[in-house]
């Protein structure tokens, strides 16, 4: 758990979901469920924000697979407007995409849709063995550099060992190395998304647009057409010239430097 955070709110579905973490998974979620600044909150996660007058500093949003009755709710320009109505001043909204078992157009209608909301959002990669396969976007309400040394430092407070050694399990060991999965910003992809599909209330045709590729693995290709547009993000960064430098060497491919 962030030692700064003060309380932290689990929207789940399924009444099941919570009960199961807590007794199979604990080791690897920290028992997060039975933290005493968690509130699990059985209900959908749509239904959740449109009744409560809460805001957050941060949401997060992960669900099914898009193809999935219901889910590409969750994946509409509406939906990300209502959670940036309960976004605090500064605050910052993440959102799973995956690029497996999808094709390209519906990743871009995720992506497009997604930044038709937040205008300047921001997409970081996870590859597996420098192949893509999942993507996190994230929107803020009013974009904030992203201070490297200040990260690095807070990573080495004792507070943060924890945190530190999470990161360290999936090979991320410093601040850089977190940063480095930086993919694009939505001004830098709208040549790429220029044909992509807006997801919407009224038509919600991610789900089937996504449904179009089940069982196929498409991951990397999608990847690397994503980020042949992927340039250093001048001002999304702020720190030491060292630091800065080491960044700009880790996001640029050899042919961009």
């Amino acid at each position: 758990i962030e030692p700064k955070l003060k309380r932290e709110t689990i929207v789940e579905i399924e009444p099941l979901v919570p009960k199961v973490v807590s007794r199979y998974f604990r080791e690897y979620n920290f028992d997060v469920v039975n933290q005493p600044k968690v509130h699990v909150q059985v209900d959908d996660g749509r239904h959740f924000l449109l009744t409560t007058k809460e805001t957050f500093d941060g949401i997060t949003s992960d669900p099914f697979d898009p193809w999935v009755k219901g889910t590409a709710a969750l994946y509409t320009k509406e939906f990300f407007e209502l959670a940036k109505r309960h976004l605090n001043p500064g605050g910052i909204i993440t959102q799973f995409v995956q690029l497996y078992e999808s094709n390209e157009e519906a990743v871009k209608s995720e992506i497009a849709t997604f930044f038709e909301a937040f205008p300047n959002g921001i997409v970081w990669a996870n590859t597996v063995q420098g192949q893509g396969y999942d993507v996190v976007l994230m929107g803020q309400v009013d974009p904030t550099p992203i201070d490297i040394d200040k990260m690095e430092q807070r990573l080495k407070l004792p507070e943060y060992n924890v945190v530190a050694r999470s990161l360290s399990d999936i090979g991320v060991y410093s601040a850089v190395n977190l940063l480095s999965t930086f993919a694009g910003r939505a001004p830098d992809l709208k040549e790429w998304l220029k044909d992509a599909s807006i997801n919407r209330d009224r038509n919600l045709r991610l789900q089937y647009l996504a449904g179009l590729s089940l069982n196929t693995y498409k991951a990397d290709d999608i990847y690397k057409n994503m980020i042949v547009y992927n340039r250093f993000p001048e001002g999304v960064f702020t720190g030491s010239d060292s630091q800065i430098a080491l960044l700009r060497a880790s996001i640029l491919r050899p042919s961009d430097q």
